[in-house]
């Protein structure tokens, strides 16, 4: 190895920055150096306040102790997301985990489509542990108590993205991560290769590197304005444009999961945190005003603003390439889906393990560019068609949302509902982040008929499968029971200094 060690450079804080660093300072060896340059003048996004189970298994390779990080971001759990009006007068839940089990090696979705044919089975939230929780606002980690059978129950965070990039800072700069505070003034670049080679910042300094990590935001310094990488537009599928995002008191329904409520030109989230509530309207500007925009979410809030409506703009899309010459694109800076599944946290995370396995030395080649982005299309593509089918798979009488269903469809996601449809079938494809569990919430809540099952689903006795079902929906219910109350277990087990209410 080289005398003089690999250096890494992260361009921008915030929540992908401060990941970033995190992740490569405790991930490499002595033999690489990593510097986080960042501004305090320039503000972060910081609406990035709800997660998937995945956030999990990035705080536990850290080492980090999720009671003390639960204290320290304020946050609560998650356990799924619930849909209210994206459908008339409907609701259901996104749970995280499995719902129901196989029978005799048929996916449970064919026992669950027979026996709701034959009058013997419920709503599918009945057979989703995560959901009953979820809805009685009861939370508990580790196995089931109550049966065997039961899976254990997954969850995600709310948390302050702000705080978590704080949190995640103080771990990184304690570990060796070297940071600068300035202004970036002029990106230096090689004449002969194009590759980027330092970093001037005002004071006159200059910050070399050999790999640069673009994690500016929207403005995509390096990978856009340097570097020229062209930006796809998704608009004609996800039209929304604008967000609207405003703190309010902590509600008294301290729920453990996210909600997002369908209005008449987009939907609003919810997000509870120890110490407030996280609100956004998120709309296409073609068809509500930002005025308008900030009425209808202050109107509907369950506690008092703490602050004015905070405007964000935004263009659905994602980075032609997201690793040119060498410069990797991270975050925002790669681009952007709106938080409806709560995935944009998770693609850093995902940005971060690829750079980690794909990790060059001093010499960068063409094949690691190539799988790099040949992975980052496919997982955000998948991403994108998982909600363009919450949009599309809708009977609300709007302009905003008859314009999406007469939207044609990326042809992956028509040949997955026209599977469906026709058999009760789902396929998981490569790359794809969600499960097949995840595509049947979506699907059959928010009414996409399947007309038909898996044969096999037919070999029960009626009688048997009105057991099996019943005895599912009573052991979940069972185990919900004896469940403490969300906020109580927070208070037990990790609040903040500032205890909550009970």
């Amino acid at each position: 190895m080289a005398s003089e060690p690999y250096r890494i450079v992260v361009v921008g804080g915030g929540t992908a920055g401060w990941m970033t660093a995190a992740a490569l300072v405790r991930f490499l060896g002595p033999g690489f150096a990593v510097t986080l340059v960042e501004s305090d003048e320039i503000g972060t996004i910081g609406v990035g306040e709800a997660t998937i189970p995945q956030i999990r298994m990035f705080n536990a390779g850290l080492g980090i102790d999720e009671d003390a990080f639960i204290a320290a971001t304020q946050a609560s759990f998650k356990l799924g997301i619930e849909f209210v009006g994206w459908t008339k007068g409907a609701r259901y839940m996104h749970a995280f985990g499995e719902v129901g089990r196989p029978n005799g090696g048929v996916p449970f979705q064919h026992s669950w489509l027979r026996g709701r044919g034959e009058g013997v089975a419920q709503p599918l939230a009945a057979y989703a542990l995560n959901n009953a929780a979820a809805l009685a606002n009861r939370m508990q980690r580790g196995l089931a108590r109550t049966a065997a059978m039961l899976p254990e129950m997954p969850y995600a965070f709310h948390f302050d993205a702000g705080l978590y990039a704080r949190f995640l800072r103080d771990y990184a700069v304690a570990r060796g991560v070297v940071r600068h505070e300035g202004r970036i003034i002029e990106v230096l670049r090689d004449g002969e290769s194009g590759d980027l080679t330092a970093l001037r910042i005002d004071g006159e300094r200059e910050i070399a590197g050999d790999l640069f990590i673009d994690c500016t935001g929207f403005r995509a310094l390096l990978i856009g304005e340097t570097l020229g990488v062209d930006y796809a537009d998704w608009s004609h599928w996800l039209p929304c444009d604008r967000a609207m995002a405003v703190p309010s008191a902590r509600a008294e329904d301290f729920t453990p999961y996210t909600r997002a409520t369908a209005h008449a030109a987009g939907w609003q989230w919810r997000i509870p945190l120890q110490h407030r509530t996280g609100n956004g309207l998120v709309y296409a500007s073609a068809h509500l005003s930002d005025d308008e925009a900030a009425g209808r979410l202050l109107a509907n809030l369950d506690g008092p603003a703490l602050a004015d409506p905070r405007p964000l703009r935004f263009t659905t899309g994602k980075r032609r390439a997201f690793w040119q010459a060498n410069v990797i694109a991270v975050g925002l800076s790669s681009g952007f889906l709106e938080p409806l599944e709560s995935t944009s946290i998770h693609l850093i995370q995902s940005g971060i393990e690829r750079i980690l396995k794909l990790l060059p030395g001093r010499r960068i080649t063409d094949a690691q560019r190539a799988e790099y982005d040949r992975q980052a299309h496919q997982e955000i593509d998948r991403i994108r068609d998982f909600l363009i089918l919450h949009y599309w798979a809708n009977d609300r009488d709007e302009p905003f949302w008859r314009a999406r269903r007469e939207t044609p469809l990326p042809e992956g996601l028509a040949q997955k509902i026209d599977l469906w449809r026709a058999c009760g079938q789902i396929v998981r494809e490569e790359a794809d982040l969600f499960s097949e569990v995840a595509w049947l919430q979506v699907l059959a809540g928010q009414g996409i008929v399947a007309e038909g099952y898996h044969p096999l689903a037919d070999q029960p006795l009626r009688a048997d499968l009105a057991e099996y079902l019943d005895l599912l929906a009573k052991l979940i219910a069972r185990e919900v029971a004896q469940m403490p109350d969300h906020a109580a277990f927070i208070r037990q087990h990790c609040a903040a200094r500032e205890e909550i209410a009970a």
